[in-house]
């Protein structure tokens, strides 16, 4: 059974960073996403990377803030967020496929994604 352990979240003021891991055990994952959701909103697209890390999708209100990557060794992937806005204020959800649809392959649709994180809090202050 997969699981998925993230970590790096946090309260911080506006305009700072955070750097978001997501580290999966107990079997082999290949696109990973990140997403989130804030209090009575719908959950959107953060981030996702392909299994060969060449492809990478951001939601739309990213703009240039974060970048993911993949570390091959421990399958670990990152989300760097920077200049961090009020807004971005949620939980962020680490999700992976279990299933292999192509090495240069993600998803922006959050149903095809059967393993998710706990979840980590960021939060930024005005």
């Amino acid at each position: 059974q997969v699981q998925l352990v993230e970590s790096g979240g946090g309260s911080v003021e506006a305009g700072a960073s955070l750097r978001l891991s997501c580290t999966p055990s107990g079997g082999d994952v290949y696109a990973v996403d990140w997403f989130r959701q804030a209090p009575g909103k719908e959950r959107e697209l953060v981030a996702g990377i392909s299994w060969s890390g060449l492809l990478t999708i951001y939601g739309d209100f990213v703009e240039g803030r974060f970048a993911i990557w993949r570390n091959k060794t421990s399958d670990t992937v990152l989300l760097e967020m920077n200049s961090l806005k009020v807004d971005d204020t949620a939980v962020y959800y680490c999700a992976a496929d279990t299933t292999y649809k192509g090495a240069d392959y993600t998803s922006e649709r959050a149903s095809e994604f059967g393993f998710w994180g706990q979840g980590t809090q960021v939060t930024v202050a005005s």
